[in-house]
């Protein structure tokens, strides 16, 4: 059975940092692209962030850029998100996501990960 577990979420003051994991079981998710997204109250599903399978290419969405950074340790079957100088309407449920191994390269869109994690929340208070 294919899980993602997502942990490293809280409470953060505004400016302050977190870092989120994604351990993956059931198989490997070393040659696949994995991608992080969140979804805030009231709110869409929205791409945050997404890493190749060999980790060497990235790309995030322009409300993060310069502030988080995706990486993964394909040894440990994990991808993170470090996440700096957080700000209030970074506050959401964040989810990794995973591509089915030979469905194609990272993607920005939901709807190509074929696993999703089970969310951690992310609060950050002004």
């Amino acid at each position: 059975q294919v899980q993602l577990v997502e942990t490293g979420g809280g409470l953060v003051q505004a400016g302050g940092s977190l870092r989120l994991s994604c351990a993956a079981s059931g198989r490997t998710f070393s040659n696949t692209a994995m991608g992080w997204f969140r979804q805030a109250p009231g709110k869409e599903r929205e791409f945050v962030a997404t890493i190749s399978w060999s980790g060497s290419s990235t790309y995030y969405a322009d409300s993060v850029k310069g502030r988080f950074t995706i990486s993964r340790d394909k040894a440990k079957n994990t991808a993170y998100l470090q996440m700096n100088s957080l700000k209030p309407e970074d506050t959401a449920v964040y989810y990794c996501a995973a591509r089915r191994y030979g469905s194609g390269g990272f993607t920005i869109h939901g709807y190509e990960y074929h696993y999703w994690g089970q969310g951690t929340q992310v609060t950050v208070s002004s």
